[in-house]
């Protein structure tokens, strides 16, 4: 991604590259109108600030941002929108389901069902 000056100009970017017209997106657009300041820290700071720094692919990063939703297990809306931007950046379904069955003795084996199932949501909706 090339290094614009501008913060909020690279969130925006990125988040347009992950979850463009997705859920990601859709969580964005929420908290705008429930709190603007969350959404800008969200924009300017996990994004252009995490996501888009050097040194990792844009897939890895999605596969930890995955692990440490399948993990927190409560965390649903957000574990789609990674599982989303995962296959959008090109994981395979096998990729995915294995990032999650690594976590099994780590989540628990009902935070990995659950997860599975949404990886499976996820990946037999059309992509878009």
């Amino acid at each position: 991604m090339p290094q614009q000056s501008d913060p909020r100009a690279r969130g925006l970017q990125l988040a347009e590259q992950l979850h463009g017209g997705h859920v990601g997106q859709a969580m964005i657009d929420e908290m705008s109108e429930v709190c603007p300041d969350f959404a800008d820290m969200t924009l300017e700071w996990a994004l252009a600030g995490i996501m888009g720094r050097p040194g990792l692919e844009l897939l890895i990063r999605e596969f930890l941002l995955v692990a440490a939703c399948v993990t927190l297990g409560n965390a649903e809306p957000q574990l789609k929108a990674h599982l989303d931007s995962a296959r959008k950046l090109g994981a395979s379904r096998e990729q995915v389901n294995e990032v999650i069955l690594t976590l099994l003795f780590y989540a628990g084996g009902p935070a990995v069902r659950n997860a599975l199932l949404t990886a499976h949501q996820v990946f037999s909706a059309p992509k878009g």
